[in-house]
């Protein structure tokens, strides 16, 4: 099949060394096909080569970056039409970008511009204390600083956490009520792809929209490969 109407294959990349979680988000991302997508597009899943199986800190983060160009690279070969990097931090999208000519999304890009549309203010929720201000960075550098609500994070050991699923849903809508009740969010982006699995027992308790990062990505990046977006700047 060719022109606008041929099938695009497109890479979800979890930064993480899980292949139990890559494969997690990638059901939910299967799951978020566009209706106008079916039957047009597959995806698939990938891992860190190496490194923890959880991101919870700026220095893991920073080491994720600099692996990412180099596994990307590897997987493009494979004649991939987009690429979606499935960690919260969206770790080298910026190198990765500038090395590829097909589009690549981020999952906290779309989660954060889903969340945000319509003028909306939104909260990043989630389990990563040491990710704080990172969250927030990444947010102003995407154009979101007056649309940022809060950053509501879980208390607890983040592995404590997201080791007990009953405990992590509890604790996300806790925050996410708080975030609605005293920040004022008018929208609730989860701040991790691994969080995707309790997205749906919650988001009808909130009050407003709760956006799964993982699956506004896969919105965002059909839309780019049908678009031929090519490379798209992260903002400085």
């Amino acid at each position: 099949m060719t022109g606008t109407n041929r099938t695009r294959r497109i890479a979800l990349i979890n930064p993480n060394a899980s292949a139990a979680v890559t494969a997690m988000m990638l059901g939910i991302a299967r799951r978020a096909v566009p209706a106008d997508a079916q039957g047009r597009l597959t995806l698939e899943g990938f891992s860190a080569s190496e490194g923890p199986p959880l991101i919870t800190d700026e220095a893991a983060l920073a080491d994720a970056a600099a692996a990412m160009p180099a596994r990307v690279t590897a997987i493009a070969a494979e004649g991939f039409d987009g690429f979606i990097i499935a960690g919260f931090g969206d770790p080298g999208l910026l190198a990765v970008r500038q090395q590829l000519a097909q589009p690549v999304t981020g999952i906290a890009e779309a989660g954060m511009a889903e969340a945000a549309s319509g003028g909306r203010r939104f909260a990043i929720v989630t389990t990563t204390t040491a990710l704080h201000d990172s969250l927030i960075r990444t947010a102003h550098d995407y154009g979101h600083a007056d649309a940022l609500a809060a950053v509501r994070i879980t208390p607890g050991d983040v592995h404590a956490v997201m080791n007990d699923p009953a405990r992590m849903a509890e604790a996300l809508l806790a925050c996410c009520e708080q975030a609605v009740r005293l920040d004022g969010a008018e929208a609730i982006v989860l701040g991790g792809g691994p969080l995707a699995s309790v997205a749906e027992g919650i988001g009808a308790r909130i009050g407003v929209p709760l956006v799964e990062p993982v699956a506004a990505a896969v919105r965002l990046a059909w839309q780019r490969c049908r678009e031929g977006a090519g490379r798209v700047a992260r903002a400085d």
